[in-house]
């Protein structure tokens, strides 16, 4: 065990910390690193994001906001389940930010630093996870270039990579010109360390050396100054004596000198199922070892946001007339649909930022109090009846593809981010696990029901075997499963089959009932 000091998880803000970023609210501090700060927010519908505002010092630099602005709309394209997709962006203001979805999950540095290293699977199934990241990132052209522990967030689903690409913005500004490092000595590569271009297996060579981390709980170059440090990765053998045999070949191949010699992402991953004590990778519930798992609990337990938004700042001289003309556009269309609104909040956009051209003092959705009341009028009001019910039949859902239960007929459609991160029941693939299912974001659930029990509204209001994933081994053809998305709408999904083996593409074939609106329930 070992007895690094426990940093809160979610710290208070400090004098200077804003209380907003472009309409989010910030609830809480979660680091700082050599880029910027970290600050937990939530979007409208009451998701969690990560959003990190870059140092004052890079934002002065014109040609880190450029490199910024390039890296930024390249991460917003990769998509993949191993990796913390980007959600909103601002490359052009005072400070330069973006927001990720929120990983709860300690850090991998945190939790070797606190518990030690990882025993073999779960080392195997950490590097395998993170080959796949690095596959995704690689496919849009980026090269993560800080690849690190630290940068690897450790989720009860798996782990995730964050931070890719954004190490490049830094190259080339003011800050490195005057010798000032960006990144972590100790994990990175020759070719950093030498100053030749970055590519793919520059990160396969930082992965090599986040696994024997994992393994040892050192870096694979030992520790020490700055430049000595680089100067081992150059010129220096790997230390591998406490790296297990199982794991060592593994790492020698990864931190070859020769970036030519190192395996691809997708070899990583068949080496890391050779490691993998079963035939194929698997990721059980216990992925993790136990004291690391129990460290989530920490990240999941999250501050609501605060109460009293700050008002935004008014609209630029310049765009007066157009927000007048807008406000009045838009009084019309609401009178034009008024009654037959459809709640869009946890739509496909539901991921996507505050809107920056009003100003409201009311909280997002699912950040309030919780005790559903409004003004009171001194009269108990009636129950709501339950809302009436849609069927769809033979909804097919391809691999990556998600549905949003907020529009009517369900329209399924590939989200930026991937079915855990938008819409409201998706269907993926998990390449590293060799594994399908459905999956739902942050704050819906799913609840797979038992052959007792009945497939209804009320069952849906009442199932409490809450997931945010099923795999299509426990969702077999007759299943049924209830989604409870944050907006208050729910449906019934019964599994009627799956794509046949040799199929060119992977699909799901579900019946849905949808119940829009139906989080108050009616008198029986």
């Amino acid at each position: 065990m070992r007895t690094e000091r426990v940093i809160p998880v979610f710290q208070p803000l400090a004098p200077g910390d804003p209380a907003t970023v472009a309409g989010y609210r910030i609830a809480a501090r979660l680091g700082e690193g050599g880029m910027g700060t970290v600050y937990l927010s939530y979007t409208p519908g009451g998701r969690p994001v990560a959003i990190k505002v870059i140092r004052p010092e890079l934002a002065a630099d014109h040609e880190f906001r450029r490199r910024f602005q390039l890296e930024v709309q390249a991460a917003q394209q990769v998509q993949g389940l191993y990796t913390a997709p980007v959600i909103d962006s601002d490359t052009d203001g005072e400070r330069p930010w973006l927001a990720t979805a929120y990983v709860a999950g300690p850090s991998l540095q945190a939790a070797v630093g606190r518990h030690g290293p990882f025993p073999v699977p779960a080392v195997a199934l950490t590097v395998a996870g993170i080959a796949e990241a690095l596959q995704a990132i690689h496919s849009v052209g980026i090269v993560h270039r800080d690849l690190k522990p630290s940068n690897v967030l450790l989720a009860a689903d798996g782990p995730r990579v964050i931070d890719f690409g954004i190490a490049r913005a830094a190259d080339a500004t003011s800050l490195t010109r005057s010798g000032v490092i960006i990144g972590t000595p100790a994990f990175m590569t020759p070719e950093q360390a030498s100053g030749a271009p970055c590519l793919p297996p520059t990160d396969v060579f930082a992965l090599g050396q986040v696994a024997v981390y994992a393994a040892t709980g050192r870096p694979a170059f030992g520790e020490g100054t700055p430049h000595a440090a680089l100067y081992r990765i150059v010129h220096a053998e790997p230390e591998l004596s406490g790296v297990p045999d199982e794991l060592a070949e593994l790492a020698r191949l990864c931190l070859k000198k020769d970036p030519a010699a190192r395996p691809t992402p997708a070899e990583v991953i068949d080496i890391c199922r050779r490691i993998s004590p079963r035939t194929e990778l698997r990721r059980p519930e216990g992925w993790l070892p136990p004291a690391v798992a129990a460290d989530i609990g920490r990240h999941t337990t999250m501050p609501a946001p605060p109460r009293s938004p700050v008002p935004r700042p008014g609209p630029r001289p310049g765009v007066v007339v157009a927000v007048i003309a807008g406000l009045a556009a838009a009084c019309v269309a609401a009178l034009l649909v008024y009654g037959r609104t459809v709640d869009r909040s946890d739509g496909p956009s539901g991921a996507g930022s505050p809107d920056r051209g009003s100003s409201t003092s009311t909280a997002p959705s699912g950040s309030g109090t919780g005790d559903g009341s409004g003004g009171d009028s001194g009269e108990k009001a009636a129950p709501a009846a339950d809302p009436p019910s849609t069927s769809y039949k033979g909804v097919d859902l391809a691999d990556g593809y998600t549905i949003s239960l907020s529009e009517l007929p369900p329209k399924p459609y590939h989200p930026k981010t991937g079915p855990h991160y938008e819409g409201d029941f998706g269907y993926f693939t998990d390449w590293v696990t060799q594994s399908w299912g459905f999956a739902t974001p942050d704050g819906n659930t799913l609840a797979l029901l038992t052959n007792r029990q009945t497939g209804s509204l009320a069952t849906c209001r009442s199932a409490t075997r809450y997931s945010q994933q099923i795999s299509r081994e426990n969702a077999v053809k007759g299943s049924r499963i209830c989604v409870v998305t944050a907006a208050g709408h729910i449906a019934l999904v019964t599994v009627r089959g799956y794509s046949p083996e040799g199929a060119d593409n992977y699909y799901a074939t579900v019946d849905l009932t949808v119940w829009q609106n139906a989080e108050q329930p009616g008198e029986d």
